[in-house]
């Protein structure tokens, strides 16, 4: 057996007693007991008979980044809706296009009676096949009769960009003056050069444009081109990631929209002329982004319907 003995002297006594106290009143002054166990997350105080005082603070812990936080979901949110206002400002000119031409057809036939007037029964026809609201073309013809309706033309301007890169400029306005001034403004505001008459277009070939909004078998779609009597056709990757583009013989055009109808295809599609280059252009990334600037530009202005280019990246 192993036992203790505590000195009897009264100095081991006081000393014993002094200790027991320092410890006793370090306990109570840091808040902690037997009882409790200190909580994290908060600033605590150690005591010291001999030592000053020193403040503890836990440092928190810093959230991870994941694909699913604000910062991600942003970016996501950001590029939907650039995506979402292409897509409107696109319909917004299909649209524009379409009203404009009814004036035209309603005052060169002069009558608003689709059934009386030929041209303007094609236009409608068309204008419906481009998904253009049944609202948008009443309000055209009625437009087309009032007195102050003006008289658009149509007008087409070439020009040069960055890299050998050219551009053709397609306008619908009821002000020449006006197209003329603001096309010349964007395309020399951004270093750009306007073209003499004839200079660029011999390099592109007109051609009738089905914009389809998904991805087409071009077997099947060969099959119902044949059906419907169309000799030209030719079936490319769209612009847009899941959509396809068929290029024909400008007289075919309607032909081919039918086909396109035959495979269940015409929700969305959008049917036009456009100029294809015979002469495709690689130009570098700088040279691209300054050209694609110009034709930003361009395709801001009202008057301005379309804006083609002979880049092939």
């Amino acid at each position: 057996k192993m036992s203790i003995v505590f000195p009897t002297t009264s100095t081991s006594t006081s000393t014993m007693k002094c200790a027991i106290t320092s410890v006793a009143t370090a306990f109570l002054l840091s808040g902690a007991s037997a009882f409790t166990v200190p909580q994290t997350g908060i600033t605590t105080i150690s005591r010291s008979p001999c030592l000053p005082t020193q403040p503890t603070v836990d440092t928190p812990q810093t959230p991870s980044t994941s694909r699913f936080s604000p910062l991600f979901m942003g970016r996501a949110a950001a590029v939907r809706a650039a995506t979402k206002g292409k897509t409107d400002a696109k319909k917004a000119k299909v649209n524009g296009y379409y009203g404009k031409k009814i004036i035209m057809a309603v005052k060169a036939g002069g009558s608003a009676d689709p059934q009386a007037n030929r041209q303007l029964g094609e236009v409608i026809k068309a204008a419906k096949q481009n998904s253009v609201p049944a609202d948008n073309i009443s309000r055209a013809i009625k437009r087309a009769t009032d007195k102050d309706a003006g008289d658009f033309a149509e007008s087409t301007f070439e020009a040069y960009g960055y890299g050998g890169a050219s551009l053709v400029v397609n306008v619908l306005s009821d002000n020449p003056n006006r197209s003329n001034a603001d096309v010349k403004f964007a395309i020399n505001k951004n270093n750009g050069k306007i073209a003499e008459s004839g200079s660029v277009l011999f390099m592109y070939d007109l051609k009738g444009k089905i914009e389809i909004p998904s991805v087409v078998d071009e077997e099947d779609l060969l099959m119902a081109a044949i059906d419907n009597d169309v000799d030209d056709m030719e079936l490319v990757e769209g612009d847009e990631e899941g959509t396809s583009i068929v290029y024909t013989d400008p007289k075919e055009t309607g032909a081919m929209f039918e086909a396109v109808k035959s495979l269940g295809l015409e929700e969305g599609a959008r049917m036009s002329l456009t100029y294809v280059t015979k002469a495709p252009v690689e130009c570098s990334e700088e040279d691209f982004d300054k050209n694609m600037i110009i034709i930003e530009a361009l395709e801001e202005l009202d008057d301005v319907d379309s804006v083609v280019n002979n880049m092939s990246n």
